[in-house]
């Protein structure tokens, strides 16, 4: 079964700084250590990063998980339920990308 990367980026309400620090740590606290999950990675979008290519976002979650089945458990998981209670007022948008991951 192939690994499949679920990425997010979210775009905050106000953009202070206040707001996307407690997202960020919010992703920490919720998003880590959930069954099946080989990597996690979570930053914020710098100006210096400033290209035409980039979106226009102010956080990024990478996760990677072993196959589909720990990814959909994910998604239904008490902590990751909770982190979406407490940081959904808090986003404009929120754009996810899932892929398959070739070996």
């Amino acid at each position: 079964m192939p690994r499949l990367a679920h990425q997010v980026f979210f775009t905050t309400k106000d953009r202070s700084d206040e707001t996307i620090n407690a997202l960020l740590d919010d992703c920490q606290t919720y998003l880590t250590d959930h069954p099946g999950l080989i990597d996690f990675a979570v930053g914020r979008c710098e100006p210096e990063y400033d290209r035409p290519v980039n979106m226009d976002f102010d956080v990024v979650l990478h996760t990677v998980f072993e196959d589909r089945a720990a990814h959909d458990a994910y998604q239904t998981a008490p902590r990751h339920l909770e982190f979406i209670e407490r940081q959904k007022p808090n986003w404009a948008e929120v754009r996810v990308f899932d892929s398959n991951l070739r070996d």
